[in-house]
């Protein structure tokens, strides 16, 4: 049986996110995942046979506000999650900022193959739009960590160097572009250049199967799986191994719930 993962989040208002919860339950049937439901829209990674979720994921795209929704996937040996959580929250995203909403920014998505030659230019700032331990496991090349804990903590940083970034593109990654999608609208009002990947990390993976000539060690992914490769492959990485700040304690425990078979 052919298992695929998949990674999507699309900003579109939703006028009523617990009945619109109810119907991804229903059709989401036969896979496994974590769905989050918020009026700004949806976030979601969910996985299982590839013919149920290309069935799931049609039925998506015929959804109002979901026509043309980008799915981003990767092969799985194993299903990275025991069952399926669909969620309503405040928002998809939680930035600390009120009033930012990931869909006002503009011209700032570049694609995979854009953000390859960023990387190259002198001059650009290369920004990692996630938490620490995600940047001590993987990174592309000439990032720089923000130090963060958590994301509503990446505001502070960025201006404490905004004004060493004027006049340049901040090019800003995440794992799969939800993160940037707020980040991106919040610091373009700051007056910043922002470039950030479409698609984030898992996008630039799919694309490039010599990925590893820009992506350095592994990716964090939240599943079962823990950790993928510069090849989206599952590496083998355990929790104990990614999280061992006593500070994380609570990131483990999150973990190790995923896999419960793992403690066995």
């Amino acid at each position: 049986m052919s298992l695929l993962h998949s990674s999507f989040y699309r900003f579109t208002p939703l006028a009523d996110p617990a009945a619109f919860a109810g119907w991804l339950r229903q059709a989401a049937q036969g896979l496994g995942g974590v769905v989050l439901v918020a009026e700004e829209g949806l976030s979601a990674a969910v996985a299982g046979p590839a013919d149920t979720l290309a069935g799931f994921e049609s039925a998506l795209q015929q959804q109002p506000g979901f026509a043309g929704l980008h799915f981003k996937h990767n092969a799985c040996e194993r299903l990275p999650f025991s069952r399926l959580k669909v969620s309503v929250k405040r928002e998809i995203v939680a930035f600390g900022i009120p009033g930012v909403r990931g869909r006002d920014a503009t011209d700032t998505h570049v694609s995979p193959q854009r953000w390859r030659e960023l990387l190259a230019e002198p001059g650009t700032v290369v920004l990692d739009n996630r938490n620490s331990f995600e940047f001590r496991l993987g990174r592309f090349r000439g990032a720089i960590d923000p130090g963060v804990a958590h994301f509503r903590d990446f505001p502070a940083y960025v201006e404490a160097h905004r004004d060493e970034w004027q006049g340049k593109t901040v090019a800003m990654y995440c794992t799969g572009g939800i993160r940037c999608e707020k980040t991106a609208a919040w610091m373009q009002a700051q007056g910043l250049k922002v470039a950030q990947l479409d698609g984030g990390i898992l996008n630039f993976l799919e694309t490039f199967p010599d990925a590893a000539q820009d992506w350095q060690g592994e990716c964090y992914v939240f599943d079962k799986r823990i950790a993928i490769d510069a090849q989206a492959r599952e590496t083998g990485t355990t929790a104990e191994a990614v999280f061992t700040d006593p500070a994380d304690a609570w990131r483990l425990a999150r973990a190790r719930r995923l896999d419960p078979a793992a403690e066995d």
